[in-house]
This record gives C-alpha cells, structure tokens and sequence, in this order.
C-alpha cells in the first residue's frame, strides 16, 4: 500500500464509519478497486479503526466526561443508567464476536456481491426510517438498547451500515433524534476497540495459517499508516459531528439514495472492471 491509497482509505473510513452508508463496504470497494489484500494489510485496518475512535473522544468528550463523573459517584444517576444501557446494547455484538468471528470474515472474504445486497438492505432500512412516524419516547430503554445492540451486531456484514442501522432502528422505536446519534457513536466505542484488538492479537499472535499470510506479505511503512491515521482521524471528526447534527434535521433519505446507488455498482463493478 502506498502514501495515496492509505490517504484515500483513510478519508474513505473516517467518513463512512460515522455516515450511514458501511465503512466496512467501502472500504472493501475502494480495496478493490486498488487491489489491496485485507489480509495483507491488517495494520492499516487496525490503526484506522483507532482514529475514528479516538475522533468520538474528542467529538463527544463532554458526554464521555459525564458518564465517567456520573459513574464515579457510585450512586444510581442519569450517568450510570446511560452507561447500563451502553453495556446492554454490547451483548449482542459480543454474543457475534465470541462464537461467529471466523464466520464473519468468511462472508467478508466472499467479494462485492455482499457488500452490495447489505448496502441495498442499508437503503431500505433508512428509507423505511424516513417514512414511519412512530410515537416519539422520552429515553431509551434498556429493552430498547438492547435492540438497537441487534441492529449493530448484524451490521458486522460488509455493507449494512453500523450508524445506518442503529440509528434507524432507534427512530422506528420512537427514540428522539436529539439523543439518538450520540448514544449510537457511544455505544460504538467499546466494539469498535474490541475488535481493534482482536486484529491485533491476530496481527501479534497469529495462528500458524495467520503467520504465513503475514510472512508472505510486506509490512505497511509507519509513515504510510500515519497518513492513513490522520486522514481517518481528521474526516472521523468532521463526519461525527455532521451526523448528529443530520440525524436532528431528519435528513437521512438522500443516504437512503446513495447507499441503493452505491450498491447496486458494487453488485455489477466486478463484471465492469
């Protein structure tokens, strides 16, 4: 990989991984069309996934802030309900990341064909989003994190957007859009480092199968993955900080659009090219 697809990728997952059109689907189309090996770049995978945390931190550090002062109080508050809901909204994704792992990167291996359905499934899901006029509640609800957590496992599929589902699963459940963002980026936080450090175990301590892809394969230049880093921790910010304030406006529609156009290119890209 080199200086300008790193720059590229990079930009490519800070925006997508906030907006809700997958950063796991275009990450793949844009591996595609440069013809880089995940596998081979796992790295760069893990030090982008890091910037777009750390691009929350600084989004949202009044709330993270918050939570933690809430929690320290070690009294039953606003601040430790949120953080229970956060933890409920996680098993799902935890249940998927402990016993289907290997199954999941099966499917990510499976080529664009995926990546296209799911972005087509992202469509409609915010298109129905759109559409629905549930009776709005006050705060969400354990029950509902919970389901909002359902939503975010099944967008570990490449294409099926983790903000695109959990944010409009917490719409068609009547949560109010003011609160709805936030706790999705928040609720991302903890899975999004977990799985950051499985690739690096993988990366570190590879299995013998894992060693061999990795020996076959050079390693990306520090200063290649510190482009990619900044371009994705920069876009990260910017694209956070836009979502909220779209997902307040209810203007989600026009991702609906271009989720279904980018879709059904990435379903006919690979007879194109």
């Amino acid at each position: 990989m080199n200086w300008i697809e790193a720059l590229i990728l990079g930009i490519i997952q800070g925006l997508t991984e906030y907006l809700p059109v997958s950063s796991s689907g275009h990450l793949a189309i844009g591996q595609y069309l440069f013809d880089v090996d995940p596998e081979k770049a796992l790295d760069f995978t893990i030090i982008v996934h890091i910037a777009t945390v750390l691009s929350t931190c600084l989004i949202l550090w009044k709330e993270i802030a918050w939570l933690f002062k809430d929690l320290f109080k070690f009294k039953w508050n606003d601040g430790t309900k949120y953080i229970v809901n956060i933890l409920v909204s996680m098993i799902p994704v935890m249940i998927v990341g402990f016993f289907f792992k290997d199954k999941v990167e099966e499917i990510f291996g499976s080529g664009l064909l995926v990546v296209g359905i799911c972005l087509l499934i992202t469509a409609g899901l915010l298109a129905f989003s759109y559409f629905a006029q549930p009776r709005e509640k006050e705060k969400i609800t354990p029950v509902h994190a919970f389901i909002i957590g359902i939503a975010q496992a099944c967008a570990v599929l490449p294409g099926l957007s983790r903000s695109g589902s959990t944010i409009a699963t917490g719409l068609l459940l009547g949560n109010k859009k003011e609160k709805l963002a936030q706790f999705s980026f928040l609720m991302v936080i903890p899975p999004i480092l977990g799985e950051a450090l499985l690739d690096a175990k993988d990366l570190f301590f590879p299995s013998a199968e894992e060693a061999a892809t990795i020996a076959a394969s050079a390693a990306t230049p520090t200063w290649v993955l510190l482009i990619g880093f900044i371009a994705a921790f920069v876009t990260g910010c910017f694209a956070c900080k836009w979502m909220i304030n779209l997902v307040k406006k209810g203007k989600l529609i026009w991702f609906a659009v271009y989720c279904a156009i980018v879709g059904v290119l990435a379903i006919v890209l690979p007879y194109i090219i």
